[in-house]
């Protein structure tokens, strides 16, 4: 039976929060484990649907995988390169496994992605960067064919930085002979924690966070303990969710360094925040100032915390602008949003948010894992009950979610969706 959210908003929330361990720096680290065969241990791993996807997509290649306190993976008895339509279908990330087995077997038949439905996502430039380093691809009834018996060390250049992308050939390239090198590369700290990962297993990798990456290739890689970074989107959204019920939040585990214009953002629409070791306390104005943001790759702002921040702009005071730059599909929150009493308008890629005084609780469906948690922060928010249907969407990357917000004081909980 498919589940909803039921919130009963109003109520500011108050006490401590722990961020979990990063999805989006985990999944990719995962999948490189099938490059070292041996058994790699992963610290820090949220409990996920798309964290559990991937352990059965490792486990159809022949890994041996146990996920309890670590997530553990021996790869050794991998013995496929062709990974299974029914789990690359799921997520996005599981694209990723193309570069793994280029690098491991020199060969690889990976399913196109799917995921969320957020925008195109073409993975054109990763197969543009893997044909640049001699790889021959051939794409058939819905499978990428590749061949590596001639990759060799080069250039690529991607169009625009791809976090997707960047991590794919990395991966690749860390076992080719000679120089690889990566113009217009991804800076995203979960591409750095790729690269970290990988310099563990004894890649010889330099540049990470900077615009252009330069890889070594080495003849094999070792099995890793590692632990995955916090959860940037997570502790965004934990702290939107504080600003936004006029709360006083102490979050615990927070990678303040990653979401330095978050934080100066925050702190310009009146929210206090204060660091204490590696914790921040957030104590929500009464009402919210008005901002403008503009989605940009890292350092910019994230375009996954596009949706939470667009819910608290709802109820600031006066009219602020939201301009999404990344995906071209990613305002399908806006019309439930107005479903809960906001007024906002699309024009092209921007929102145009006037502030109203309040949200009333309303039945709204969710349609991707951010817009998601952009719906239970207005509900947190909102006066009576709010009902957010579709909630598997919430449950590919938000730990415990339900568990945490109850342990601030939330009055939230799940129940069987209505037919």
């Amino acid at each position: 039976m498919l589940q909803k959210m039921i919130i009963n908003g109003g109520i500011p929330l108050s006490g401590e929060v722990t961020i979990s361990g990063s999805k989006n720096a985990a999944l990719p680290i995962l999948i490189a484990s099938i490059m070292a065969p041996g058994k790699s241990e992963f610290l820090g791993v949220p409990n996920l649907m798309d964290v559990m996807t991937t352990k059965n997509l490792l486990t159809a290649l022949g890994a041996k995988v146990t996920f309890d306190d670590a997530f553990v993976v021996d790869s050794s008895p991998i013995n496929s390169y062709e990974a299974p339509w029914e789990d690359v279908r799921k997520m996005r990330a599981s694209f990723l496994v193309l570069g793994a087995l280029l690098s491991r077997f020199g060969a690889a038949k990976v399913s196109l992605p799917g995921g969320c439905s957020i925008g195109i996502r073409l993975v054109d430039q990763h197969l543009k960067g893997f044909q640049s380093l001699g790889v021959d691809i051939v794409e058939e009834h819905g499978l990428v064919i590749a061949d590596a018996k001639n990759i060799r060390g080069g250039k690529v250049t991607f169009d625009f930085p791809t976090v997707g992308g960047t991590q794919n050939i990395l991966m690749a390239a860390t076992t080719i002979k000679g120089e690889t090198i990566i113009n217009n590369a991804a800076k995203e700290p979960e591409v750095i924690d790729l690269v970290q990962a990988l310099r563990a297993m004894g890649a010889v990798i330099e540049g990470e966070g900077e615009e252009t990456i330069k890889v070594q290739g080495v003849d094999e890689l070792s099995p890793i303990s590692y632990r995955i970074i916090q959860d940037r989107i997570e502790a965004g959204t934990y702290l939107i969710a504080a600003a936004i019920t006029s709360g006083d939040v102490t979050i615990k585990n927070f990678p303040t360094d990653m979401l330095t214009l978050l934080v100066e953002k925050m702190e310009e629409a009146g929210v206090v925040i204060e660091q204490i070791g590696d914790s921040i306390r957030v104590k929500g104005p009464k009402r919210i100032g008005s901002i403008d943001i503009s989605t940009q790759p890292h350092p910019g702002f994230p375009t996954d915390l596009q949706a939470p921040i667009t819910a608290l702009l709802t109820i600031a005071d006066g009219t602020s602008i939201v301009t999404e730059t990344i995906f071209e599909n990613r305002f399908t929150h806006i019309p439930e949003l107005i479903r809960l009493g906001a007024d906002i308008t699309i024009d092209g890629r921007s929102a145009i948010i006037r502030g109203v005084s309040g949200l009333s609780g309303a039945k709204v469906m969710s349609s991707d894992l951010r817009n998601s948690a952009a719906l239970i922060l207005a509900g947190l928010a909102a006066e009576n009950t709010t009902e957010v249907y579709r909630l598997y969407h919430l449950e590919r990357g938000y730990e415990r979610m339900e568990e945490k917000l109850t342990g601030l004081g939330a009055n939230i909980k799940k129940g069987l969706q209505d037919d």
